[in-house]
């Protein structure tokens, strides 16, 4: 019951700005940051930059998760007329092969996450400059990035995507 109180008080502090301005008159705005990242031409040309960039590399893992899965298949078929020596040769190479996948697996999730937030981050800042241009221009006094609800009036997210898009 605290928390909600608690959580009731906070909103009313975060919003109580908001409102004040609204009731003044002020010129709000929304942008819907996450249709941005999905939509906008620089967005689209990061996807397509670290598909190209990472293409190899996912490939060669799918290879070896196929090398892998036929491997094991291979041991499990044959596994009843091999020799125990044999036997333990091959689970101990499929158990190399499998911790060299995960490793690998491991390192190619890392870096495509870190080159993703590196594209995203530029993205991201050419929508902030978007918006302030787009917020001075039309005299906005106030832009969201981030709302429950949004009125299709204040949003401002289809001008922001123009302004992104290369001129044709």
């Amino acid at each position: 019951m605290k928390f909600l109180s608690n959580l009731i008080v906070f909103c009313l502090l975060v919003t109580s700005p908001v409102m004040a301005m609204a009731q003044t008159g002020a010129k709000i705005g929304y942008v819907n940051t996450e249709r941005i990242l999905r939509e906008a031409a620089p967005a689209k040309v990061a996807q397509q930059k670290l598909e190209a960039e990472f293409s190899r590399r996912e490939k060669e893992l799918q290879d070896l998760a196929a090398r892998l899965k036929l491997l094991s298949e291979q041991l499990d078929r044959d596994a009843s007329v091999m020799s125990d020596s044999e036997r333990g040769r091959r689970q101990r190479e499929l158990a190399e092969l499998d911790k060299d996948f995960k490793r690998k697996q491991r390192e190619f999730r890392e870096d495509l996450n870190q080159r993703r937030n590196e594209e995203l981050a530029k993205v991201v800042e050419m929508a902030n400059q978007v918006i302030r241009q787009i917020a001075e221009r039309e005299k906005y006094d106030f832009v969201l990035q981030e709302a429950v609800y949004a009125s299709p009036g204040v949003n401002i997210t289809e001008k922001v995507l123009r302004a992104l898009s290369p001129s044709k």
